[in-house]
């Protein structure tokens, strides 16, 4: 069958082709229908359904007798460390973990946050937490106590699974003294926290909260795995919200399980024991779908890489990876390519290596500029395929299907709509808009299964965020158009959250960081164009009247401020003093009309500004700190 045919039928009879991939998961009671959808615009898939994603990612391969296979190969350049854990390991110590966290009372519907680097005891947790039935809470390793402290508030955790420390090229980084600031800052109090010692860096445990990691497991009965309904949550993922609070986007795991299970095979053309790379991290949605649940649902072998794509120790270590452990397909940030193709822009090294095993690099996670997926093209000789998804939707909405056809590649497109996605651009006012014309992305409900059903304790705000803008929609926050060919173009946010390196940022929330400096009267945050990470934060301060302090000395502070505040993933180190900044007669600042001046584009003097001067003032605040000439 042809792409076009599959999305047909996904189109015509959604409950009749999704029950039929359902038939690829393990069910401890199949569902009786797929769609449930008695509660719009709030949908639910195979809800009734009895299942445990554990049984699916670990056992049942056992079961078929494929226990010698490898699922998880940890490499870490870092640290000099290569493993690989067969699925017979992964169950008995997958199955040990959650007998521990079972002994100490984590059950079904508890929540568990996940703080932890790229080591496969990442995956161990998350895998533990799913045969209990527990949810799990992965917050990314690089945020800072602050950041974390809002995350055990808002999913209030039984219990958190940590590391003694995380480790990047040439420091160590020390996630227990982060989470025990995050928990001094805390209104809720975790029962115990499980501590996974690390060798580089062995922390204290506080007695009575903290327990280590092999210890607690002495003794205990291995657990089971726990079915759950298909609308149980397998896992909150924080995701930026504009407001500067996080917004926990949560993933029903019948939906899960099928969706994810669907793209491995005719997504990204992969078959069972072949081996899949998502050089990504856990924290981050790509981890949790493509290192962690897909790959081992579909039986794959998955790639747990600490290390970078550049400083690892030079701009070869991608290529090592792939020719050391067979690589069949990479799934990476541009960002990624970005810093290798600056460190070696011809590409010699690549020469160094055997690639022959690679059939596809796929893209994601920010846009894909023509530059860098020719040269990745020219280089890897492989399909270069950029897709399109977020956070809340888990996996594709578009993309080029390699499993069953390999459409023409138009660069600068994630290609045409997955199946379950009916795609729609429409104008303010909700109405669709021809090919060519540039107007807000959205989806028409209902979202396939995999995708968000609503938000963490939080269904007005997931109605308000997503699903009011345009009735019967679901609002992408991201502004394109579609060709003739019905090929999408992705090209920019429609909100103040920006991508640094892959990472959706808000804007909102470091503003909120700024403001709270005494000296700072009032800021702006933008996303500035970067040629490495895609964008970069840069801040407009202005200072309350009379004070005494230095400008520089205000910068300074503010830039100490947010990596304390968001942390260094923020990439925040820019800050400028200015008068003023522009605003509409309503008092709305102009941040759009900002970012063009850095990015040095044209623009179109806003009719509702307040006084046009302020924009000199801008441009010359601009130049200071080298926009636009540093403007990709």
């Amino acid at each position: 069958m042809t792409y076009q045919d599959i999305y047909d039928a996904a189109q015509a009879d959604p409950n009749g082709f999704w029950m039929a991939q359902a038939e690829a998961i393990d069910w401890d009671q199949a569902p009786s229908k797929a769609l449930f959808d008695g509660n719009a615009p709030l949908y639910e898939w195979f809800a009734d359904g009895q299942v445990n994603t554990c049984w699916n990612a670990v056992d049942r391969h056992v079961e078929a007798g494929h226990g010698d296979r490898v699922a998880i190969i940890y490499d870490s350049p870092i640290t000099h460390t290569k493993h690989e854990i067969t699925y017979a390991e992964l169950q008995t110590r997958v199955a040990s973990l959650a007998g521990a966290l079972k002994a100490k009372g984590v059950g079904k519907g508890d929540r568990v946050i996940i703080y932890m680097p790229m080591v496969p005891e990442a995956l161990e947790a998350m895998l533990a937490c799913a045969r209990l039935g527990a949810i799990h809470s992965v917050v990314f390793g690089g945020f800072a106590a602050n950041e974390l402290a809002v995350r055990i508030d808002d999913c209030e955790p039984k219990c958190i699974i940590a590391a003694s420390c995380g480790i990047e090229p040439g420091r160590v980084v020390h996630y227990k003294p982060l989470l025990d600031g995050a928990l001094d800052l805390a209104d809720h109090a975790p029962e115990f926290c499980v501590i996974f010692q690390r060798e580089q860096e062995v922390a204290h445990l506080e007695a009575g909260r903290d327990v280590d990691w092999h210890a607690f497991q002495y003794g205990v009965e291995p657990a089971d795995c726990v079915p759950v309904e298909g609308n149980h949550p397998a896992y909150i993922l924080y995701t930026s919200g504009t407001t500067g609070q996080p917004k926990g986007v949560i993933r029903h795991t019948g939906g899960h399980l099928v969706a994810l299970n669907w793209t491995m095979r005719n997504l990204y053309d992969m078959n069972p024991g072949e081996v899949f790379w998502a050089a990504s991290d856990v924290g981050w949605v790509v981890g949790h779908s493509y290192i962690c649940y897909a790959p081992l649902v579909f039986g794959c072998t998955t790639i747990v890489f600490e290390g970078k794509p550049v400083g690892t120790p030079d701009a070869g270590t991608f290529w090592r990876v792939i020719q050391d452990h067979g690589v069949k397909c990479l799934f990476t940030a541009p960002t990624a390519f970005r810093a290798i193709k600056r460190e070696d822009p011809g590409g010699a090294l690549v020469g160094d290596y055997d690639l022959s095993s690679l059939e596809s690099l796929f893209l994601a996670g920010e846009r894909a500029d023509p530059d860098t997926i020719e040269w990745a093209e020219d280089k890897l000789g492989v399909p270069v395929i950029d897709h399109w998804w977020q956070t809340e939707t888990g996996w594709a909405i578009a993309g080029n299907p390699l499993g069953i056809e390999k459409l023409p590649v138009k660069i600068g497109s994630p290609a045409v709509p997955m199946p379950g996605y009916d795609v729609q651009i429409l104008d303010e006012g909700g109405h669709p808009l021809p090919p060519g014309e540039l107007g807000a992305i959205a989806v028409k409900l209902p979202l396939p299964p995999g995708t968000l059903p609503t938000l963490w304790k939080a269904e007005a705000r997931y109605r308000k965020s997503y699903l009011e803008q345009f009735p019967g929609h679901y609002e992408t926050g991201d502004a394109g158009y579609r060709d003739e060919d019905g090929y999408l173009y992705i090209m920019a946010r429609t909100d103040d959250v920006i991508n640094v390196a892959g990472h959706r940022l808000s804007t909102g929330a470091m503003e909120e960081v700024l403001a709270a400096h005494p000296d700072v009267a009032e800021c702006a945050v933008i996303g500035v164009s970067d040629t490495l990470k895609g964008q970069l934060p840069l801040g407009f301060l202005c200072l309350n009247a009379g004070t005494d302090a230095a400008p520089e000395a205000v910068e300074k502070d503010c830039v100490k401020l947010v990596r304390e505040k968001i942390g260094p993933v923020a990439a925040f180190k820019l800050a400028v003093v200015v008068d003023r900044l522009p605003k509409t007669r309503s008092g709305k600042i102009l941040r759009g009309t900002m970012v063009k001046i850095a990015d040095g584009e044209t623009f179109k003097m806003p009719a509702t500004i307040d006084d046009p001067a302020i924009l000199d003032e801008i441009a010359t605040a601009l130049q200071t700190v080298g926009y636009p000439s540093k403007a990709g």
